[in-house]
């Protein structure tokens, strides 16, 4: 574990038919937060889940193609080659309040979102990949 502070805290509103990853990437980006974690609620128009498999060290990829709410999105900012990588987790429900969740992936459409993403202050944390899970993971310091 490394000890970090919080630096900035930034509240906004994701673009309309955005790409909920890609806006998140894309926000880290333009302000340089190489170190970080981020927060959502909203809708999204369909969505794109990913799930991962440890006996095969793959991904599979579930889609969505219907409005949801987004109950809760999480994740952290990290460095991956030397860019900021966001990695988050999402929980959506449908219609019946039925839930689904996963990996973020891109093409989870935005409907409206309110996002919160905080800038830390502390070790780069950068990730390679790690041999017993086959998983891009932080590099301890």
């Amino acid at each position: 574990m490394i000890a970090c502070h919080i630096e900035k805290t930034f509240l906004g509103r994701l673009p309309h038919d955005g790409d909920l990853l890609e806006e998140l990437t894309k926000f880290c980006v333009e302000h340089e937060i190489h170190l970080g974690r981020v927060e959502a609620i909203g809708a999204v128009k369909k969505a794109r889940l990913g799930y991962y498999h440890q006996d095969t060290r793959k991904y599979a990829f579930h889609e969505i193609d219907e409005p949801m709410e987004i109950l809760n999105l999480v994740g952290n900012i990290s460095l991956k080659d030397d860019q900021p990588f966001v990695h988050a987790h999402v929980t959506l429900a449908n219609r019946h309040g039925q839930a689904f969740g996963g990996h973020l992936a891109p093409g989870t459409i935005i409907f409206a979102c309110e996002a919160m993403v905080q800038s830390l202050r502390g070790p780069s944390l950068h990730r390679k990949p790690d041999e017993p899970t086959g998983l891009p993971l932080w590099e301890m310091p």
